[in-house]
């Protein structure tokens, strides 16, 4: 009953969003499902394993230059999305893999600063790939991407079905509800596994784990690996969405405020990491009203409105902080552990 009525919610919401609301907040569902997914995939890395990644951004940029490089005029490729985003995902995992390997050794701040080099590093390539062979466009980036099409339906489209009109950032909306739902039935599926298991015993205690005979280097790069595929295709996602992809998309707040969602929602639950991403998207939006309701009722703008949602925003996480450490809806293990 529960799912049903579930069900009926996820897939009325963009059309009742759109009347009443319009297309933008319509955009900004889309990019709260992208959010979603990139959080899912942070929460294999650190709910999961408990490897601190404040690099994780990388594997999103990964993603999004491989579907913009193989989509586009740039080098006159138009590969399908079949293609794309398995290939975006796979990339990225290797990139995982890359950056775990030499990181295996290291805990705490150490992991998350040796992660957060790597995220620059990649997002300086990016920018500096244009000589003496132009590969990424440098800072100018990549334009006229490809949109998101399944066979030959283009999402980039406005549809119509049924006498309806099916905007374009319904058609996105639905797509990127897809791939959200069946990163949840992954996630679930690992943290309930044999792997999800050893996982949480090298987060507890790593050297009771390796005792307890778990080959925790394999087991490391393999969260590594799955938390950068889900970034990967979060990223392949973003460029068909829209259509142009540059390194300043990708800096190192975005890894933080990423981080901010899982930790923000509660590690290591799916729910928790879901609503944590959804807030974290829809509030600062939100907040744009600021300056508007200082108008109304002070008769003028006293603080500019873009200072003063980011200040709100971070009253809203510090207070967060304070009273819910553990996160909205933390895993039973870790709520235990904050209350004792």
């Amino acid at each position: 009953m529960l799912l049903g009525v579930a069900a009926v919610l996820l897939l009325g919401l963009p059309f009742v969003t759109d009347a009443a609301l319009g297309h933008g907040w319509v955009r900004i569902l889309d990019f709260a499902l992208l959010y979603v997914l990139l959080a899912l995939g942070l929460n294999i890395v650190v709910g999961y394993a408990g490897l601190l990644d404040l690099g994780y951004v990388a594997f999103f940029a990964v993603g999004a230059y491989c579907y913009a490089l193989l989509a586009s005029p740039h080098f006159n490729l138009h590969w399908p999305l079949w293609a794309l985003l398995p290939a975006g995902a796979l990339l990225a995992a290797s990139f995982g893999v890359l950056l775990g390997t030499p990181t295996l050794g290291l805990r705490g701040d150490y992991l998350a600063i040796v992660t957060l080099g790597f995220g620059e590093i990649i997002r300086i390539f990016l920018n500096n790939l244009n000589t003496p062979i132009n590969i990424t466009n440098g800072p100018q980036g990549v334009s006229l991407i490809d949109p998101l099409r399944i066979g030959p339906w283009s999402l980039g489209q406005v549809h119509h079905l049924g006498g309806f009109e099916i905007p374009i950032v319904v058609n996105i909306y639905f797509l990127f509800l897809l791939g959200v739902l069946l990163a949840i039935v992954l996630s679930r599926r690992l943290e309930h596994s044999r792997i999800g298991r050893a996982w949480a015993a090298i987060r507890e205690d790593e050297v009771a784990a390796a005792s307890m005979g778990l080959h925790t280097r394999n087991l490391k790069l393999l969260a590594f690996a799955m938390g950068a595929s889900f970034g990967g295709l979060s990223g392949g996602l973003f460029a068909g969405f829209q259509g142009f992809v540059s390194p300043e998309s990708f800096t190192l707040q975005e890894s933080v405020m990423i981080l901010c969602m899982v930790v923000l929602g509660g590690m290591g639950n799916i729910a928790g990491v879901v609503l944590g991403a959804v807030l974290l998207s829809v509030l600062p939006e939100a907040l744009r009203a600021a300056g508007g309701l200082q108008q109304d009722l002070l008769g003028r703008v006293l603080v500019d409105p873009s200072n003063l949602r980011l200040l709100l925003f971070g009253l809203a996480l510090v207070l967060m902080m304070l009273l819910r450490p553990e996160g909205l809806l933390p895993a039973r293990a870790r709520q235990r552990e904050f209350h004792e």
